[in-house]
């Protein structure tokens, strides 16, 4: 997010929404607190962010592993060129990919779609890669596994 025109409340706003969201029945007062403003003013300001399109979207970063999907793996397809949106919306609505993107290619390398899948077993995840294959007719692919997980935050602007 770019600074410019940003007070310095907007900021604090900003801190307040980068941090862990109360899981609580009231958590937007209790993110409004710790920016200083009332509940009102800091859905009102978000609001605005959202309209200005300073703030895409709100997401939250889930600790797959912690709850029980240890076994990750990115694979990587070589999709026809032609074929390349049919086939990203196939494997992006599959419960198991959590990211589907499109990348260049480079020598020696032809993989243009990249998924990230999850699942709680090495077999599990294996058997998704089969099914996208079979539901899509994309036959050359290569699996990177997920040995460590190194960080796992959201992005911090201020």
């Amino acid at each position: 997010m770019c600074n410019s025109n940003l007070t310095k409340q907007d900021e604090e706003i900003i801190k307040a929404l980068q941090e862990e969201f109360p899981l609580c029945e009231e958590p937007y007062k209790i993110l409004a607190a710790r920016a200083g403003v009332s509940e009102e003013e800091f859905l009102r300001r978000v609001q605005d962010f959202v309209d200005d399109k300073k703030i895409r979207k709100l997401g939250a970063v889930l600790r797959h592993r912690e709850i029980g999907f240890k076994f990750n793996a990115l694979c990587a397809w070589e999709v026809p060129a032609e074929r390349l949106d049919e086939v990203a919306k196939i494997m992006s609505a599959h419960p198991a990919v959590s990211h589907c993107y499109d990348r260049n290619t480079a020598p020696n390398w032809n993989y243009n779609l990249y998924t990230m899948i999850h699942a709680k077993t090495r077999e599990e995840c294996d058997a998704v890669i089969a099914e996208l294959s079979r539901l899509t007719g994309i036959e050359n692919f290569q699996v990177l596994y997920s040995k460590r997980e190194w960080k796992k935050t959201g992005m911090k602007y201020f």
